[in-house]
C-alpha cells in the first residue's frame, strides 16, 4: 500500500516528460501512481507513445488507470496478439484501449481531466513530413482519445490514425524523449521518466528494416525518422546527462532488466508496475530537494 501524504506539491515551472516503449510503459504508471498518492501535481505534462497513455491517466488524477489498462489477465479483454489480428486487422487493437476501455470497461474521467489545470502535449509524428507535432485537447473528449491513439500506434503493429487530415504514427519515432519540447515551452526544469535502464539503448536489425522499407515506401520522410531514431536516442541521452549535471533534470528510470515491450505475462507486468513504485519511493526525498532548490541557480546554456 502506497502511504498518502496530505501536502499537495505543485512546483511551478517544473515539466514533466514521459517516454514510451510499449507495455515498459508499466513503469511509469507505478512512478506516476506514486506521485498521485503522494500528491505531487505538475502543472504541464509531455507523453509520448506509452507515456501519453500515462499522461492520461496521471491528468485526470485515476490512480491506478494506466495499470489496469495495460495488465490485463482475461484473453478476452487482450488488445495485442493474434486474435487482434483476426478480428480487428491489427495486431494492436489500439481502439479498444482508447475507445472501448475508458466508455466501458475501464470509465475514464473525461472532466477530471479537462479541468485539472495541467497543460498537455501528446507527441505523434507526421507521416508525411516524418517531423514531430505536439498536440493538445481540452473539451472534445473522441478527439483526446484519437490523441492518445496517435501517439501509441507502432510502426507494422498499428495502422497510421488519420487526425486533422493528417495521418500519424508513434510519437516516439521522431521524438523519444521530448524533453527539448519541454525545455522550449518555457519548462527550465523537468522530471524525466525513462522505460530503459542506463545504457540500453533502440536498435534495429536487418529484417526490421526491410520490413520498414516494404511497408512504408510511399512515405519517405517517415522512414527517414524511423532509420534515424537510435542516433537520435543516443543524443537525447547525452542531453540528458548534460541537464543533469547543470541540475535541469531528474531523471527517474528502471533499475531491473527491461521487459518485452509486448510482454503478455501479467505477473511480470505487476513486477515491473511495482518496481516503478519502488523506484519513486526510493528517489522520493531527493527528488524533494531538487524540487525546492531555486530554478535559476544555474542559467540555461547552449547544448
Amino acid at each position: 500500500m502506497i502511504g498518502i501524504d496530505k501536502q499537495l506539491y505543485q512546483p511551478n515551472g517544473v515539466g514533466l516528460v514521459l517516454e514510451g516503449g510499449a507495455l515498459r510503459g508499466v513503469f511509469t504508471a507505478g512512478v506516476l501512481d506514486y506521485f498521485m498518492e503522494k500528491g505531487l501535481k505538475f502543472p504541464y505534462v509531455v507523453g509520448v507513445s506509452a507515456g501519453a497513455c500515462n499522461l492520461l491517466g496521471y491528468a485526470s488524477h485515476q490512480i491506478g488507470y494506466t495499470k489496469n489498462c495495460m495488465i490485463q489477465g482475461e484473453a478476452k479483454n487482450h488488445y495485442f496478439g493474434v486474435n487482434q489480428l483476426i478480428h480487428a486487422k491489427t495486431i494492436i487493437n489500439l481502439d479498444r484501449i482508447f475507445y472501448e476501455y475508458p466508455y466501458n470497461q475501464l470509465p475514464f474521467d473525461f472532466k477530471a481531466f479537462f479541468n485539472s489545470g495541467i497543460r498537455t502535449e501528446f507527441v505523434v509524428t507526421n507521416c508525411a513530413t516524418g517531423k514531430a507535432e505536439y498536440l493538445h485537447e481540452n473539451r472534445d473528449n473522441y478527439r483526446l482519445s484519437t490523441l492518445g491513439k496517435a501517439s501509441a500506434s507502432v510502426p507494422l503493429f498499428s495502422k497510421m490514425v488519420e487526425l486533422d487530415g493528417k495521418k500519424y504514427l508513434d510519437g516516439g519515432l521522431s521524438d523519444s524523449i521530448p524533453i527539448e519540447r519541454a525545455v522550449k515551452q518555457g519548462y527550465s526544469k523537468n522530471i524525466v521518466v525513462l522505460t530503459r535502464r542506463l545504457g540500453d539503448m533502440p536498435t534495429m536489425n536487418y529484417y526490421q528494416r526491410i520490413l520498414y522499407q516494404t511497408f512504408y515506401k510511399d512515405f519517405p520522410k517517415l522512414l527517414d525518422a524511423i532509420f534515424n531514431r537510435a542516433e537520435m536516442y543516443k543524443r537525447q541521452i547525452i542531453l540528458l546527462e548534460c541537464l543533469k549535471e547543470d541540475g535541469k533534470v531528474f531523471i527517474i528510470r528502471p533499475e531491473l532488466p527491461e521487459i518485452k515491450r509486448f510482454e503478455t505475462d501479467p505477473d511480470k507486468l505487476e513486477s515491473y508496475y511495482n518496481h516503478g513504485i519502488e523506484i519513486a519511493k526510493s528517489c522520493w526525498k531527493d527528488l524533494q530537494s531538487y524540487l525546492s532548490n531555486d530554478l535559476y541557480e544555474r542559467p540555461m546554456r547552449e547544448y
